[in-house]
């Protein structure tokens, strides 16, 4: 019930704007449809580029990856740069946290591949470049990427795996 709840209301403030000016709601439809046309394609791609990255970027992969260092620092960086080159959904990545940390792999170490994963886009760095420009999305991503390390080092504080 609930996830027809955002297309009805758009709808209903659809109807409502064409019945106070028909003029600016149809102008409008024309610029939204039209905006909608030119990032089509850079959807297409991130689509296709994250299809491919689930292929690869299997959990059991990701597994083997993070939990083959033998240093935290080692292993937290790559955590953090597959996390960040890697897409998917948060109810699927915190699931895997739970069968890496299962499999012994470092709190901090999830917690630097969960973190970008919510928080740098890689493979979406397209789209944020036409939305954003090409100076806000590094920035962005930067920005992302450093706090996901700092949030995995505090992360490793607490349970003692630091120090």
């Amino acid at each position: 019930m609930l996830k027809y709840l955002f297309p009805v209301v758009v709808v209903i403030l659809l109807a409502i704007s064409f019945l106070r000016d028909r003029r600016k709601t149809v102008k409008a439809v024309r610029i939204a449809t039209k905006r909608f046309m030119a990032i089509l394609s850079l959807f297409i791609v991130v689509s296709v580029l994250t299809s491919v990255a689930l292929g690869i970027l299997s959990e059991t992969t990701i597994q083997s990856i993070l939990g083959s260092a033998a240093n935290r620092w080692v292993a937290t960086g790559i955590a953090a740069l597959v996390g960040s080159v890697a897409i998917m959904p948060g109810f699927v990545a915190f699931p895997l946290g739970a069968i890496l940390r299962n499999n012994g792999v470092l709190y901090m170490v999830i917690s630097a591949f969960t973190t970008t994963l919510m928080m740098v886009g890689i493979l979406t760095f397209p789209i944020e470049q036409a939305f954003l420009g090409t100076r806000v999305a590094i920035i962005r991503n930067g920005i992302g990427f450093i706090i996901a390390l700092l949030v995995a080092t505090v992360t490793g504080i607490v349970f003692g795996e630091v120090f």
